[in-house]
C-alpha cells in the first residue's frame, strides 16, 4: 500500500520535536486549524524561558551583592585604617623621633608670639616671687616712696626685654635644641606623665619653665644686680643638662620659697587631651599592625568585589571622609586648647606653638584628601556611565584635534622661526632672560636657581645656533642646475 506524500508518518524525535515540527511550527498559517493553539505554546515556551534565565540572573546576584557589601565595609574599615596608620607614622617620626622633634621645635623661641607669650609669663613669675615692688619701698626713703610704682613699671619693661633677648639670642637657640635633644625622652614620657619638663595628668597638661627662668635670671644678676639685693650664683644650663634640684638652688639663690605651681604653664586642662594622648601612643605601639592590616584589608575588598571600579570610587570618598575627620578633631582640640587661654599674648603663643607642632600632620591629611579625591574621580572616570563615556570621547576628539594643530603649527614653526629667530635675535634673548628672572624670584631655592641658569644658557646657545645657520643658509647661493 502506498502512502501519500501528505499523509506520511511524522520523523524526528520520539518526544515529537523533531525537525519537522519545528518547520510546521514555524510555516503554521494563520487561520488553519491549530493555528492559535500553536501560538499559545510558543508564547508558554518563551515565557518558561524567560523565567529560567531570571532565576539563573538571580541567583548569581545575590551573592554579588554579598560580596559589594562586604567589599563596600572593607574600602571603609581600610580608609579608617589608612589614616589611623598615617596618623601614628606622624607621632612615631615627629612627637617621638629625637631627630624630627628638635627640627619641629627649635623654631619655636624665634616666634614672634611665642617669644612674647613666655616673655609675658616668664616676666609675671619672676615679679611674683621677688615682689620687686616692696623690695623697692623698702630701700628707697620714706619721701621718695611714690616712685616705687614707676620704678616697679620700668624694671618689669627691661625684665620682660632680658626675657625675649635671651629666647630669640643664638646661643639660647644652640642651648635649647641641645636641651631637647637631650631631654627628648622626658618629652616623649608626656603620654605617661613622668616628664619633669612636660606633664601630662588625667586633668591637663603642663610646661616647667624653670630652665628658661633660671638663664634670665643668671642675666639679670649681671644687668640689674640690686634686683636682688645680693649677688647671686645660679647653674649655667647651657651644656643642656638640668639639675634634679634645680627649685631648691633657685629658692636658695633668691631667699624664697617658691610656690607649687611656679614657672609651671597648664597648656590644657580637660580629660580629653589624656584620651587623645592614649590615642597617639595606642597608634605608635600598634603602628606595623595597622600598616599591614590597612594593606590586607585593602586586598581583601578588591579580591571579594565583583565591580573593583566602585570598590576604588568608595575607598577613595571614605579615605577623603577619614581625612576630613582627622581634621575635624585636629580642630576641635585646638579650638577648645584655644578657649582654654585669656585673649591676647598668651592665646597667640599657644595658637603659634600648636600650628608649628602640628604643621606635618595637617600637610599628610591633605594629602591623603587630594590622593582619595583622585582615587574616585580616576574611578568613577573610568566607568561605563553616561558622563564618563561622553567625557573620554570628548577628550580623545579634542586630543586629535589638538594634536593635528600641533603638527600644523610644528611644520609652520619648523619653516618660518628660524628667520624669524634670526631677524628679531635680540629681543628673543632679552625675552628669554626677562622669563628666567621672573622664575627666579618666584622659585628662589639654589636647586632651582641652577636649573635656570643651566636652561637659560641652553636657550641662549640654542637660539644663537639657530640664527647664526639661517644666516648662514641664506647666503650661500643654491647650485647652478647643468
Amino acid at each position: 500500500m502506498t502512502i501519500p506524500p501528505s499523509e506520511s508518518p511524522p520523523t524526528g524525535s520520539p518526544d515529537g520535536t523533531g525537525p519537522e515540527d519545528e518547520r510546521v511550527e514555524e510555516t503554521a498559517p494563520v487561520g488553519v486549524p491549530g493555528s492559535e493553539e500553536i501560538e499559545r505554546l510558543r508564547a508558554e515556551v518563551a515565557a518558561l524561558r524567560a523565567q529560567l534565565e531570571g532565576e539563573r540572573r538571580r541567583r548569581p546576584s545575590r551573592g554579588g551583592a554579598i560580596r559589594r557589601g562586604v567589599a563596600a565595609v572593607l574600602a571603609v574599615v581600610a580608609a579608617f585604617a589608612l589614616v589611623t596608620s598615617v596618623v601614628g607614622l606622624w607621632a612615631a617620626t615627629t612627637t617621638l623621633n629625637t631627630d624630627r622633634w628638635v627640627a619641629t621645635v627649635a623654631p619655636l623661641p624665634q616666634d614672634p608670639k611665642v617669644n612674647a607669650a613666655v616673655a609675658e609669663y616668664s616676666t609675671t613669675e619672676v615679679f611674683r616671687v621677688l615682689d620687686v615692688e616692696q623690695r623697692l619701698r623698702t630701700v628707697l626713703p620714706e619721701q621718695a616712696a611714690f616712685v616705687a610704682g614707676p620704678l616697679t613699671a620700668q624694671i618689669r619693661e627691661q625684665v620682660r626685654k632680658t626675657v625675649q633677648n635671651v629666647l630669640g639670642s643664638d646661643r639660647f637657640q644652640v642651648i635649647w635644641v641641645e636641651l631637647n635633644r637631650q631631654l627628648h625622652q622626658k618629652v616623649v614620657d608626656v603620654v605617661e606623665g613622668e616628664s619633669n619638663v612636660v606633664t601630662a595628668r588625667e586633668d591637663s597638661v603642663q610646661i616647667d619653665l624653670l630652665p628658661l627662668i633660671n638663664q634670665v635670671l643668671r642675666q639679670l644678676s649681671d644687668q640689674l644686680p640690686t634686683l636682688f639685693g645680693k649677688e647671686i650664683t645660679l647653674p649655667d644650663l647651657s651644656s643642656g643638662a638640668i639639675p634634679e634640684n634645680l627649685r631648691l638652688r633657685v629658692e636658695e639663690a633668691l631667699g624664697v620659697t617658691l610656690p607649687a605651681d611656679f614657672a609651671t604653664f597648664t597648656v590644657y586642662d580637660s580629660g580629653q587631651l589624656w584620651e587623645v594622648q592614649q590615642a597617639v601612643a595606642s597608634a605608635k605601639r600598634y603602628l606595623a599592625l595597622f600598616v599591614a592590616g590597612t594593606i590586607l584589608l585593602l586586598l581583601a575588598a578588591f579580591v571579594v568585589s565583583p565591580q573593583r571600579r566602585r570598590t576604588a570610587v568608595q575607598f577613595g570618598l571614605w579615605l577623603v571622609v577619614a581625612a576630613v575627620t582627622v581634621t575635624v578633631v585636629l580642630r576641635a582640640v585646638r579650638r577648645e586648647i584655644l578657649e582654654a587661654m585669656p585673649a591676647g599674648v598668651y592665646h597667640d603663643g599657644v595658637d603659634a606653638a600648636m600650628t608649628t607642632v602640628f604643621r606635618l600632620l595637617r600637610e599628610r591629611d591633605v594629602q591623603l584628601i587630594v590622593i582619595g579625591s583622585a582615587i574616585a574621580l580616576l574611578a568613577y572616570l573610568a566607568g561605563p556611565g553616561r558622563f564618563p563615556v561622553w567625557l573620554r570621547h570628548s577628550a580623545a576628539r579634542w586630543t586629535a584635534a589638538g594634536w593635528r594643530r600641533v603638527r600644523a603649527g610644528s611644520v609652520v614653526v619648523a619653516a618660518r622661526g628660524p628667520g624669524f629667530i634670526a631677524r628679531n635675535l635680540d629681543p628673543v634673548r632679552v625675552g628669554g632672560l626677562v622669563v628666567a628672572i621672573l622664575l627666579a624670584l618666584v622659585l628662589s631655592s639654589w636647586t632651582s636657581l641652577l636649573v635656570i641658569v643651566v636652561l637659560l644658557v641652553a636657550y641662549e646657545v640654542a637660539v644663537t645656533l639657530i640664527a647664526h645657520r639661517h644666516t648662514e643658509a641664506e647666503r650661500t647661493p643654491p647650485p647652478a642646475l647643468g
